[in-house]
């Protein structure tokens, strides 16, 4: 890794553990932990979040299609859309953090995309303005939600029939799972959720089963990734494609 990149994480490592969430909103909390973060943030995390390629290559998006990426910070998923960017109407980029939305702002420009917007907006109220989507996803970001439960509704609700949601995120599973599903230890359950709470991010055993208790499963993947600078460490991590019935 060339010297710039280790400065860079060092960087982003040190906010990571010395900054100090401040703000009376959700949005204003976003804001204080990700804005020293900006410039850092893809590098840092395309060794982190595991999963999102993957996803976005799964999501069959129907011609002209409107897609709603909640949670989408810098906007890097559309990079991973490949040829499948040329074909949708529009994709909204929506995030409450300011800092991020200005560098997808930049990213949009940089590539002259115009079917691509940046929007600031909360995840359990945007609505697109063609009225309903035909995808929507939430990449990293649900475990970052407060009301987790009322996005998945919302998202729920200006899908179109048939309409795709893609999930992508950190997880911890049930003391009881399902059949068929993957088992956590108690040290799993138990520590990766107060690690990841320092950050507000707040791990959940509860994603899945409500994603499948609302839409019609297409695939569910559960795996678990490595964590930079932890070579001996792996965290869980899911991947939920479904659809909703018509």
């Amino acid at each position: 890794m060339p010297t710039s990149a280790r400065l860079d994480d060092l960087r982003t490592l040190w906010h990571l553990t010395t900054t100090r969430v401040r703000g009376e909103t959700h949005a204003e909390r976003l804001e204080s932990f990700y804005a020293p973060q900006q410039r850092t943030y893809d590098a840092f995390r395309a060794r982190m979040l595991h999963g999102r390629r993957e996803l976005l290559e799964s999501i069959e998006a129907p011609p002209n299609a409107v897609w709603v990426d909640f949670g989408a910070g810098t906007g890097e998923n559309a990079e991973h859309l490949n040829q499948a960017l040329a074909t949708i109407s529009m994709l909204y980029l929506v995030d409450l953090c300011p800092a991020l939305l200005t560098a997808a702002e930049e990213r949009i420009a940089n590539r002259a995309w115009s079917n691509v917007w940046a929007v600031c907006a909360d995840a359990t109220t945007f609505c697109p303005p063609e009225g309903q989507a035909d995808v929507v996803t939430f990449s990293y970001s649900l475990t970052m939600i407060p009301d987790w439960f009322r996005a998945i509704d919302h998202a729920y609700e200006i899908l179109r029939p048939g309409g795709l949601i893609g999930v992508v995120d950190f997880y911890v599973s049930r003391k009881y799972p399902r059949p068929g599903s993957r088992q956590h230890v108690w040290a799993t359950r138990t520590l990766w959720p107060a690690w990841f709470a320092c950050d507000n991010v707040h791990l959940s055993a509860d994603h899945v089963p409500m994603l499948e208790s609302r839409f019609d499963t297409v695939s569910v993947v559960e795996e678990s990734g490595r964590i930079p600078y932890l070579p001996l460490v792996r965290v869980p991590f899911y991947r939920f494609l479904g659809r909703k019935p018509e």
